[in-house]
């Protein structure tokens, strides 16, 4: 306020007439002099008046009773409590514009299971002044429950993947390598919630999973073509409509072949070796001689497995000339002579299949090197 006093000299000095002396700057709050800040303020005035931040005495947060993620802005996430102190202390806090060269020390103190108190300490910079400042901010917890653990009670799900085998049943150590490859495709793909398994059980035949996502379903009917060949089969089911537009289930059956790349086959009567997958079959490389075909799944139907990969077998010759080399049979220790594959460098090891009764050397693969 003005003084009184003050007062009555501007009004003596505007009814004389003369020319009026205000005596300089003066705070438009209280009236006291030099120096000011903000908007004409003496430095108390503006203690007063400019805070760094408003700070709420109580944050309420929400976290999954089964899972553990936090809702934040509503997105389920998962973090550490500390980045979620920060979180929502960012959320909730409302700085000064004007603060520069902001400094915030955070301490925490746990009550209970429900409760943690913040200390807050801030320094900055308004107006050419110097605050500091201390708050106190109480977090309490609340139960909840997430989107995906709700799906998951309630039995929800999207996809289905059906892992099936061409002519065979698959062995358990198929279904466990099958099974594991799902693992990798959820660790290599961005986190999202509905990537879920909602149930699987083995069934008759082969393994069933039950999914929470379609693109999860996708990605790895991809990867499990990629990796073993074979086929995939999707069909949709209409389970209901939502604002005039169907509902649809993925069902996803993948036969996994018969046989593996390496493995050693006859096919129309000749013996070849898998080399590869293509989307419409397999690459044959066959034994006898440099040639190499396609086929497709139909008619590798008619393909038997007569060694697979897994009973090859890399042995180190005692003898060898230009066409023929000797080992030593591992069953009975005896000496074998088989004829040297097309592709044979001069090296003392060579890849052998016993096919049929009979020891056969095979030329070599890239699943070779990757094998050893």
């Amino acid at each position: 306020m003005i003084p009184i006093s003050r007062i009555e000299s501007l009004w003596v000095d505007r009814r004389s007439g003369e020319s009026i002396d205000l005596g300089g700057d003066f705070c438009l709050v209280c009236g006291a002099e030099p120096p000011l800040y903000h908007e004409r303020m003496c430095e108390q005035c503006t203690r007063i008046r400019a805070t760094i931040a408003k700070v709420p005495q109580h944050i309420q947060y929400f976290q999954c009773a089964n899972c553990y993620l936090y809702d934040v802005g509503g997105r389920w996430v998962e973090m550490s409590f500390e980045d979620l102190q920060e979180e929502l202390l960012n959320r909730n806090l409302q700085v000064d514009e004007s603060a520069s060269g902001l400094v915030t020390k955070i301490s925490a103190e746990v009550i209970d299971d429900r409760n943690t108190v913040l200390h807050l300490e801030f320094t900055a910079s308004i107006h050419g002044l110097q605050f500091e400042e201390q708050h106190v901010v109480t977090l309490r917890r609340s139960n909840g429950v997430c989107l995906t653990c709700t799906r998951r009670a309630g039995n929800y799900y999207v996809a289905t993947v059906q892992l099936r085998s061409s002519g065979r049943r698959l062995s358990e150590e198929e279904l466990n390598e099958l099974r594991a490859s799902l693992d990798d495709v959820i660790a290599g793909m961005t986190p999202d919630p509905m990537f879920f398994i909602s149930s699987e059980s083995e069934v008759q035949g082969g393994y069933d999973v039950i999914l929470g996502s379609k693109g999860l379903a996708r990605a790895w009917s991809r990867k499990l073509l990629r990796k073993w060949g074979g086929q995939c089969k999707e069909t949709n089911s209409v389970v209901g409509h939502r604002d005039g537009a169907d509902i649809t289930r993925l069902t996803i059956l993948y036969r996994r072949p018969g046989y593996n790349i390496g493995d050693v086959v006859r096919w129309s009567d000749i013996l070849w070796r898998v080399g590869g997958w293509t989307g419409d079959g397999a690459v044959l490389s066959r034994i006898e001689r440099i040639e190499r075909c396609g086929a497709s799944w139909r008619d590798m139907e008619k393909a038997t497995v007569l060694c697979p990969l897994t009973e090859q077998l890399e042995v180190e010759m005692v003898a060898q000339d230009s066409s023929a080399g000797e080992f030593l049979n591992p069953e009975t220790w005896t000496p074998i002579t088989v004829r040297l594959p097309y592709d044979h460098t001069g090296s003392s090891t060579i890849r052998v299949a016993k096919v049929e009764g009979e020891w056969v050397a095979l030329p070599n693969l890239g699943i070779d090197s990757r094998d050893e």
